[in-house]
């Protein structure tokens, strides 16, 4: 990731510094936990950023303790077929030879999110059953279980998804938190009918707005909506959809998001596809110095933080500017504004 034209390369002052610091060995994998949270949350522009970061400290200390299991979840929620099955092919050799089960079963649970998210449910079925058949995996299991009931359901094929939602049931009433309780509810919703399917939809979606898990929201309001429109109520469908398909698109969920615009259309509405504000066509290198830049950080302090030199920031943050069209530190919170403190203060 690193080329002379840009000088985005470490001293060796800094290597050493990084190398010398113990701590430092461990970050990735404490990026790759706060990766997941922002996925979670729906802010795939944070996540990207972070991943960017994990990448420089790895290259920076040298550390191997945390495959990109971020970069892998985020292009799969994404939809982005090719760049999922490039990062499975890097990262299963080596997952396979430090015999780590549980890696295995993130990037099963990754091709099932995108295999879910592009419609392929029969392939989302095979990758969510052979995750779950480790029973030490217990976290990864519970992830993974709604993705195999989705897909099961989805492939004609209900007795499989009851059998995981038995499985499921057990851990999300043993949490009873809202997130456990609106992921069940949400999937019990998908093996009934009628006024039953209704009622565990509202359910889901009271249960996870209460949450932090945007995510997870936005796929309970668009599997909602679908179920809307197969019952012919297709006003109903139409209205709900359009929020579904908005959430989905301005986090970056493209597969879902698609999905979103395509049942849209079935109810009679016309959508276009959005285009991309200029913001979002910086890279995630780009969006997160100017985030940090637009939060008040100099160069240098930039710099220390992703180990990279404070030219190379000014470097990135004058071809930011020439992006979002202005020409200042000063304008970038109006260029980008802070969502997560916009949400939160709502």
């Amino acid at each position: 990731m690193w080329d002379d034209e840009t000088s985005d390369v470490l001293s060796a002052r800094q290597v050493q510094l990084a190398r010398d610091a113990g701590a430092l060995t461990v970050l990735p994998v404490a990026l790759t936990s706060r990766i997941g949270v922002h996925l979670f949350a729906g802010h795939f522009a944070a996540a990207a950023a972070l991943i960017e970061e994990q990448a420089a400290v790895t290259e920076a200390t040298g550390s191997r303790l945390a495959p990109p299991y971020g970069a892998l979840l985020l292009a799969a929620w994404r939809g982005r077929g090719a760049e999922v099955s490039e990062l499975i092919g890097g990262s299963t050799s080596e997952v396979v030879a430090r015999g780590e089960g549980a890696g295995l079963t993130v990037i099963q649970w990754a091709s099932a999110v995108l295999c879910n998210g592009l419609g392929r449910y029969e392939d989302a079925l095979a990758a969510a059953e052979q995750a779950t058949e480790d029973p030490q995996n217990l976290g990864f299991t519970a992830r993974m279980l709604p993705e195999l009931i989705e897909a099961a359901t989805r492939s004609g094929m209900p007795e499989r998804a009851a059998d995981a939602l038995k499985r499921l049931a057990e851990t999300t009433r043993a949490s009873g938190t809202d997130w456990a309780l609106g992921i069940e509810a949400r999937s019990c919703a998908l093996l009934n009918e009628h006024e039953d399917a209704e009622r565990l939809y509202r359910e889901a979606i009271g249960r996870l707005g209460r949450t932090r898990v945007g995510l997870e929201l936005a796929r309970a309001h668009r599997l909602f909506r679908e179920w809307l429109r197969r019952e012919n109520r297709r006003l109903d469908a139409r209205e709900h959809l359009r929020g579904a398909h908005e959430a989905l698109t301005d986090m970056g969920a493209e597969a879902f998001a698609e999905r979103a615009r395509r049942e849209l259309v079935a109810t009679g509405e016309t959508v276009r596809k959005r285009t991309v504000e200029a913001r979002d066509e910086l890279t995630p290198q780009e969006a997160h110095i100017a985030r940090l830049a637009r939060d008040g950080h100099t160069s240098p302090e930039i710099g220390a933080q992703l180990f990279i030199s404070p030219r190379t920031v000014d470097w990135h943050l004058q071809k930011v500017f020439a992006k979002l069209d202005i020409n200042s530190r000063r304008k970038l919170r109006d260029a980008l504004p802070d969502r997560t403190r916009s949400s939160a203060a709502s």
